[in-house]
């Protein structure tokens, strides 16, 4: 079964910028439209950014014009851009298939944005 793992995470202050990295095994995430989820403190999990096979992007409201997402199909790994971070974007941050699948969530990667 194919397996994503999440890392880049950490604590960043205000403004700063942090890369996420999903490094996927056992399935190539060229052939499939991807996304970046979070779920912050108290609340319910969240789309972030999605990617299609094709190459399209989509991004929630609150990250549009700060966050990218991409991938390196020779590297097997999607990422996450985040630059000009917000203390409402503290969350703990996935990757799996769009629409989510069951058998993709991860442990994920915190990322804490305070000063």
């Amino acid at each position: 079964q194919g397996q994503l793992v999440e890392s880049g995470g950490g604590l960043v202050q205000p403004g700063g910028s942090l890369r996420l990295s999903c490094a996927a095994s056992g399935i190539s995430i060229s052939l499939y439209h991807v996304g970046w989820y979070r779920r912050a403190p108290g609340k319910q999990r969240e789309l972030v950014a999605r990617l299609s096979s094709g190459g399209n992007t989509n991004y929630a409201d609150s990250v549009k014009g700060r966050f990218t997402i991409s991938r390196d199909n020779a590297k097997n790994t999607l990422y996450l851009q985040m630059n000009s971070l917000k203390p409402e974007d503290t969350a703990v941050y996935y990757c799996n298939k769009w629409p989510a699948s069951r058998d993709y969530w991860g442990q994920g990667t915190q990322v804490t944005v305070s000063s």
